[in-house]
């Protein structure tokens, strides 16, 4: 929200240059001229009859006026009495009322006349009239006895005073009576009842008048009311009632609407044009009535109509006459209506269309006097010349009356005076001086030479070139000193002299020359222009909403002409800001530390040039959790039921979304609050369910958007009556601890739960497919009971029911439990093992009978264990594995055996009680399987040409090993893989010394066994043979060279930047094929299984002898795929060596490093260099 405003924006503009167009109208005081009255009491002049009446008259003309009074209409001669006085140089009279003189006997219609010798021109007539505040005559008042639901009216009736006397009602404690829509004020003063009521009752209602002029407060004896109902009446007070009987033998009843005031059905009212319009209408009636206004054959006028006095009161300002017409009121209730019509009528004084206005001539010249007015009824024109009827005035043949005109022709300077225009109808008059002025007098201007004005862009500008001649001088403007004369739309000439530029630009800028001019001579005047650039609020303050105790910030960036010094006010609801430390006004900022409530508003910033104003507000709200709700209230008590209200707390800028309501149970858990129910924000009442046997209480809590009110006082406290139990205990189950016994558990009621004293229990069980009767036992304090000397996990129909003092809650439902379990019996029979491949086996068993399992049927457990290796003849600690199979399974899965290996194992069924006997021990064997990686590889003994092996065996070979594999391939300066080299060695052989190598150069080494299966993972390691010293003495040499090391720097820059690009390049996918990768990474001891039986094969590598790109260590054996299997992950048992799920499923999965296979590459090795030699080592 912005607001812009201009010293010189257009209204301003508008008003200044009405200023200078009057003020050039004036004749400068240093020429002559007919007197003008400048100031004068007003018409209706109401004095202070104890202070001295001033009885204003000021003129001014050349030669200076003298001054004369008529009082009553004949001459008021000051100098016979001495308590009058007129003030030195003005016609002001002062009568001395002070030192004896009386208002009373200066009451009069006074007038003024000022004279010189050019005219005479007169003032209004003023009425003096002293102000008068009389006393309240003295009356007896009788008490009023009123019968409740009646009507009253008490009268004020205040002494005539002048001017009428401010009329309101107070008590003895000169407080204001409250007034209502049932009880109000009228326009008369009276106090008027709708109905009255018994708080209507009291001995102190007082109407008092306040007079202003006199400062003065008249008082009214006190009105004594007394309301009876009647339910109160006594023979006593109605023996001394007369034989009417007011109150009648009715109680109190509703009635209709009855107009207290206006009487009738229609009235009038006449009110003069411009003055406020008051209409009123005061109902009886039980209900109190509403009442209503409307406009017969027309809408109430707009921006116009209010309504006061609980409308009651129809208040239209600024009247016209198109405001008359009739005006209804209606008043109704739900029993009924009443109306009125008031007829008004629109009158008017007489007021100005055209008003005269004085004229300057030169001799010779024409002009009119133009006195025009209007008024309902149409006023009268009459013309005075010097205070004189124009009828009997001194003749003039330059003049002529033409009603309301006066027509001068070829005037002459005898034709100088004042004439008076007088329109009067009944309802008042207008008087108006105008002078002629015949003068000869060459052209002045009264604007100052060299007067700056200064603008801002895009604003008018007016220039000022105030002006005096007779004749009447032309005026033009100029632009420079040199300029052509100023003509064309882009300017706005007045008829005062004043130019206009509509929209000012900064080429504006400039001096500007006026000139006037007469037949009797010419002059000229500059001022200059200015003009600035505006004020700008290029970031304004912005909408915030913040917590209470928070801090917020307003900015006010701005933008301004350098020239201009701009000052910064912060405004909070269009006033000062509160004179508090919190509030830090910065340069371009306000700052509101720990803002409370009261900071809530809206908040303006307002920047001030000397030529312009700019403003841009934002509105602040201060946001917190709600009050806390207050006056709960319980109502509608019934058994199981209640109605809780309250009243919400004030919500504090952030509407309540919903109420929490909690209660608390004094008789079992006092002072723990439990939630209840919650209901919406705009619900105040909500109907509660109640339980019996509880001693309620409640509170409420209210939720907005920044969080919880603190809760509620509590309400009153409610006790339900006693009842039987609602409900029995919950999650009733039976189950054995031991072998011959049944222990029943249940979740206990909670206490307001019990709806009555003595809460119990009953049990009963059962033998389930037995006809067995019902046992029963009765406890207390207790949720489980233990049945003694049962058969061995027997089901059993279970119930347990509660009870109280008032007896017993409903039937409840039966469930299964049973009694406890034993060890199951027997183990698992024909248990068979079929070996899939080297690192997984399937086994097959029967299941054991259930009689025998003796409880309820868990699952089966495998034991196994490794025996021992078949490669490698070592005694090592036994370590058993188990998995367990759940449900009534007859085979599962064994991941993770090792190959080449001898295995045992046995299979056991699972109850809740434990395991059974295991079956006979079972032997198998795994086949063998590709070998894990050597052990070692190291690289020693660099010569020139040779380089020396040495190697340890895998850790584990898992089964014979055939031979190692030797891969080696040279590395080129720029990391590039040259050709490979496969050597075949014995499997007996721990070392190799490789001959006719390349001296000076680096060699990657790929190295694995194997066995009759396949290649094992491989081992990778480097080595560089060394170069003769003649070389290296030359390469030490270039070495030490300055542009060599930054050659050498520069390239390895060059190198990091490339292999940072590639590794961004691979990280993003590269552009190596994904099956490249996948052979690359290929595990020999994942095989994949056959899919004509199910079982699992091996795999063959067709590329197994395909050199790859780069080398890495491959990952260990015994892994088994998802994918290399269609065997049903529920076939894995659970066990600690993999993850497995409830149903037996196996979902963990073997996973290792591995190298991938080195790559063959196209390209040789380049000849030796010390150059390469020395990025063989980078």
């Amino acid at each position: 929200m912005m607001k812009k405003k201009s010293v010189s924006a257009r209204k301003a503009s508008l008003v200044l240059f009405l200023c200078q167009m009057i003020s050039a109208l004036d004749v400068p005081l240093d020429l002559s001229q007919p007197p003008t009255i400048t100031q004068q009491s007003p018409k209706d002049y109401i004095v202070d009859p104890r202070e001295n009446i001033v009885i204003q008259c000021e003129a001014k003309g050349k030669p200076p006026p003298s001054f004369s009074w008529t009082r009553n209409g004949t001459h008021f001669d000051i100098d016979k009495d001495a308590q009058v006085t007129m003030k030195p140089n003005s016609g002001t009279l002062v009568i001395n009322i002070m030192n004896g003189g009386k208002a009373e006997a200066y009451e009069g219609v006074y007038q003024c006349t000022a004279r010189n010798e050019r005219g005479a021109a007169i003032s209004n007539n003023i009425v003096i009239r002293p102000s008068r505040s009389p006393l309240w005559t003295k009356e007896k008042l009788e008490p009023n006895h009123v019968r409740e639901g009646d009507s009253l009216v008490l009268h004020c009736r205040p002494p005539v005073g002048l001017p009428p006397p401010i009329i309101f009602w107070m008590d003895n404690a000169f407080q204001r009576l409250p007034q209502s829509e049932r009880v109000s004020q009228g326009l008369n003063g009276d106090l008027y009842f709708s109905n009255v009521q018994p708080e209507d009752t009291r001995e102190d209602y007082i109407c008092y008048a306040r007079f202003n002029h006199t400062q003065t407060i008249q008082q009214k004896q006190p009105i004594s009311v007394k309301v009876f109902s009647m339910d109160s009446l006594n023979d006593t007070i109605a023996a001394n009632l007369s034989d009417t009987d007011i109150f009648g033998a009715k109680p109190v009843t509703e009635r209709q609407p009855v107009l207290l005031t206006p009487t009738g059905s229609t009235s009038t009212k006449v009110e003069l044009r411009g003055n406020v319009l008051l209409l009123e209408c005061i109902a009886a009636g039980l209900p109190t009535p509403v009442i209503r206004w409307i406009k017969e054959g027309g809408e109430l006028p707009a921006n116009r109509t209010f309504f006061e006095n609980f409308k009651k009161t129809l208040k239209i300002i600024d009247v016209s006459e198109a405001d008359s017409g009739n005006y209804k009121c209606i008043a109704r209730n739900r029993l009924g209506s009443a109306h009125h019509v008031i007829s008004v009528t629109v009158k008017a004084a007489p007021y100005w269309i055209t008003a005269p206005r004085n004229l300057v001539l030169s001799p010779g010249e024409d002009g009119t006097l133009i006195c025009r007015a209007n008024g309902n009824p149409k006023p009268n024109i009459s013309w005075l010349a010097n205070g004189v009827p124009i009828a009997i005035a001194p003749e003039d043949p330059s003049r002529k009356v033409d009603g309301d005109t006066i027509i001068f022709s070829h005037v002459q300077e005898r034709s100088s005076s004042v004439y008076q225009c007088n329109a009067s109808n009944e309802y008042g008059y207008l008087l108006a001086n105008a002078f002629v002025n015949v003068l000869a007098e060459p052209p002045r201007i009264l604007t100052p030479a060299n007067k700056l004005y200064q603008v801002i862009a895009d604003s008018p500008a007016l220039l000022d070139c105030a002006y005096f001649g007779s004749p009447k001088p032309e005026i033009e403007w100029f632009k420079g000193v040199k300029g052509s004369i100023l003509r064309g739309n882009e300017y706005v000439f007045h008829d005062n002299g004043t130019l206009e530029i509509p929209v000012a630009q900064k080429d504006s800028t400039g001096t500007y020359t006026c000139v006037a001019r007469n037949e009797l001579g010419k002059i000229q005047n500059e001022v200059h222009l200015e003009v600035k650039d505006p004020t700008m609020i290029i970031k304004q303050p912005e909408y915030k909403v913040i917590q209470r105790y928070g801090q917020v910030s307003f900015e006010c960036v701005i933008k301004h002409d350098s020239t201009l010094l701009p000052t910064i006010i912060w405004l909070k609801d269009n006033d000062e800001l509160p004179d508090d430390e919190r509030f830090l006004v910065g340069k371009d900022n306000l700052t509101i530390m720990n803002v409370t409530d009261k900071d809530d508003g809206t908040y303006t910033c307002i920047v001030n040039t000397t030529l312009d104003s700019v403003s841009a507000s934002a509105v602040l709200t201060v946001v917190a959790r709600p009050n806390p709700p207050f006056d709960l209230e319980l109502t509608g008590q019934l058994e199981r039921s209640v109605e809780l209200s309250w009243i919400p707390g004030d919500e504090n800028n952030s509407p309540i979304t919903n109420f929490v309501i909690e209660y608390e149970d004094g008789l079992h858990e006092p002072g723990v609050w439990h939630y209840q129910t919650e209901v919406p924000g705009t619900q105040t009442t909500v109907q509660l369910k109640l339980s019996p046997y509880v001693n309620y209480s409640f509170r409420v809590i209210a939720v907005n958007e920044i969080g919880r009110s603190q809760p509620s006082e509590p309400s009153e406290q409610y006790l339900t009556k006693s009842a039987n139990p609602d409900e029995n205990p919950s999650n009733v189950q039976g189950i054995g601890s031991e072998p011959d016994n049944l222990v029943i558990t249940w979740e206990s009621l909670k206490g307001f739960q019990s709806n009555g004293p003595g809460l119990q229990y009953k049990v009963s069980w059962r033998q389930k497919d037995v006809d067995d009767e019902w046992t029963s036992v009765i406890v207390a304090n207790v949720s489980k009971y233990i049945v003694s000397g049962t058969p061995t996990f027997v089901p059993y129909e279970i119930k347990v029911q509660a009870l109280n003092d008032l007896g017993y809650a409903p039937e409840p439902s039966e469930v299964i439990g049973h009694s406890g379990e034993d060890l199951p019996m027997v183990a698992p029979g024909n248990v068979q093992v079929h070996v899939i491949n080297s690192t997984l086996a399937k086994v097959h068993w029967d299941t054991v009978p259930l009689k025998t399992v003796r409880g309820h049927l868990q699952g089966y457990k495998v034991y196994y264990w490794k025996v021992q290796s078949l490669s490698i003849r070592s005694r090592r600690h036994v370590e058993k594995k188990i998995l367990t199979f759940r449900g009534n399974k007859t085979f599962g899965m064994l991941p993770g055996l090792e190959p080449y290996s001898s295995y045992k194992l046995n299979v056991r069924v699972v109850n809740g009680k434990g395991e059974g006997p295991a079956s006979p021990d079972k032997v198998f064997k795994t086949p063998e399987g590709v070998p894990s990686s050597p052990s070692f590889l190291r690289i020693t003994n660099p010569t020139l040409d040779s380089l020396t092996l040495e190697w340890g065996s895998p850790t584990h070979p898992n089964g014979v090993l055939t031979s190692y594999i030797l891969k080696f391939q040279p590395i080129n300066n720029t990391h590039e893989l040259g050709p490979l080299v496969e050597i075949r060695i014995p499997a007996n052989e721990s070392s190799l010394i490789l001959k006719n190598l390349n001296y000076s150069t680096r060699y990657k080494f790929y190295f694995n066994a194997q066995t009759s299966v396949g290649s094992g993972s491989q081992i990778t390691e480097e080595a560089i043979t060394i170069m003769d010293e003649a070389m290296a003495s030359r390469q030490v040499d270039i070495a030490t060279q300055g542009w060599f090391i930054g050659l050498m720097c520069a390239v390895a820059l060059l190198i990091l930047i490339l292999l940072i690009v590639c590794f961004i390049r691979r990280n993003k996918g590269g552009k190596y094929p994904v099956k490249e990768k996948e052979d690359a990474h290929a595990d020999p001891e994942i095989q994949p299984m056959k899919e004509d039986d199910g079982t699992f094969g091996e795999y063959s590598d067709a590329e197994d002898h395909k050199p790859l790109k780069k080398g890495s260590r491959t990952p260990s054996d015994r892994t088994v795929k998802k994918e290399d299997s269609d065997d049903s992950l529920v076939d894995y048992g659970e066990g600690v060596n993999g993850q497995f799920n409830e149903d037996g499923s196996f979902i963990g999965q073997y996973s290792g490093k591995k190298e991938k296979e080195p790559a063959e590459g196209n390209e040789s090795s380049e000849a030796p260099s010390p150059v390469n030699a020395m990025n063989s080592f980078v």
